[in-house]
């Protein structure tokens, strides 16, 4: 069979529109109901939650439509009209940089969870080498079938959260929501910059919105496919903090997999329900992490455009894996996590400015 060549990977606004949610949900919203309950009192995390995903769909729509002023056109290709082909490469390059280094910690993060959850005898090493070669695997293929695998397994994600969410119904508290509005403007301050970082995936707009043949609409799309993992990341974090409560809740690793070990399926069908949740969460993870990296080799392939895109696979993957063993506890990797996160936000946020200063100024746009 013939592999697709980059210039004929074309997709539709609808495949943004999935991608975006594809992106987002992953690993965060294992612990975001932690690190929410943790800085704010009663259920008031939802505040920011909401505050910081308005943010995240202005951002959102606000990249879409730069990229959608230049249709059919490469980052590279129209950041060199607006800043000169060598600021261009810079700046396309620090984003493979980013790619490489969300892949590398989406795959260690994999590796640690299945290894306390699944696999407790086997090494993190193991699981990160066998999840990364999965990766690989996927983004070595075409990119329309990357963008179809999105598409067959987000509705898997969505109903498996439901289902978490309805099944626990029953251990609701509605007086674990109180007290409410009593968290002060620091801790609200503190639950947004956490929810931004939950929801960065801008990357996706940046690099997949100049595959669109037709974008006119895709801001829209891609606003509205951020919307998604906003509603369901706050459906989870009340349903967290209306089974264990706020204290319990900021203590747990992964409250969301907590919530899932609850769940009881009448007639005892499935005595271990988490261990689906965790399955087809994985399923999440995978699109987020091959994403990621296929937006490092996307980027790569345009400043080295004669490379081939597997030979590019060959270099990076080494130092994926290499960059997700660095950490060597969950404090380190906490800590490498939170630094992504600020880079990727604040890089886009600078990006997006003197793009579009520039262009404004030069009227290119």
């Amino acid at each position: 069979m013939k592999r697709f060549e980059y210039a004929d990977e074309k997709i539709s606004d609808n495949q943004i529109l999935v991608a975006m949610p594809s992106f987002v949900i992953g690993i965060g919203i294992l612990y975001l109901p932690r690190s929410m309950a943790s800085v704010t009192t009663g259920s008031d995390g939802w505040l920011s939650l909401v505050i910081g995903g308005i943010i995240a769909v202005i951002i959102t729509w606000s990249v879409a439509k730069l990229s959608a002023s230049f249709p059919n056109q490469s980052f590279i290709n129209y950041s060199s009209t607006i800043v000169t082909k060598p600021i261009a490469t810079v700046i396309t390059f620090l984003f493979v940089i980013l790619g490489i280094m969300v892949t590398a910690l989406q795959v260690r993060q994999i590796a640690d969870i299945s290894k306390h959850y699944l696999l407790i005898e086997t090494p993190v090493e193991i699981i990160s080498l066998v999840f990364l070669l999965l990766i690989l695997y996927g983004v070595g293929n075409s990119r329309a079938g990357l963008f179809r695998l999105n598409t067959m397994f987000l509705p898997f994600v969505l109903f498996i959260a439901l289902v978490v969410i309805v099944f626990n119904i029953n251990h609701f508290n509605p007086d674990f929501l109180m007290p409410a509005f009593q968290t002060g403007f620091g801790g609200l301050w503190e639950g947004t910059k956490g929810s931004i970082l939950s929801y960065a995936g801008f990357g996706v707009v940046w690099f997949y919105i100049t595959l669109v043949e037709r974008p006119e609409k895709t801001p829209k799309k891609a606003a509205i496919g951020m919307c998604i993992p906003i509603i369901l990341y706050l459906v989870l974090y009340l349903a967290c903090i209306m089974v264990f409560g706020n204290s319990v809740t900021a203590n747990l690793q992964y409250p969301t997999i907590e919530l899932a070990k609850i769940v009881e399926i009448p007639g005892g069908i499935l005595e271990r329900f988490e261990s689906l949740f965790f399955v087809i969460w994985i399923m999440a993870i995978f699109n987020t992490t091959a994403m990621a990296l296929d937006i490092a080799i996307l980027a790569l392939h345009s400043i080295f455009g004669k490379t081939n895109k597997i030979k590019l696979l060959f270099i990076v993957s080494p130092i994926v894996y290499i960059t997700g063993m660095y950490p060597q506890d969950l404090m380190q990797l906490s800590h490498f996590s939170t630094f992504i996160g600020y880079s990727s936000l604040i890089y886009t946020v600078f990006v997006y400015i003197l793009l579009f200063a520039t262009a404004k100024i030069r009227k290119v746009i």
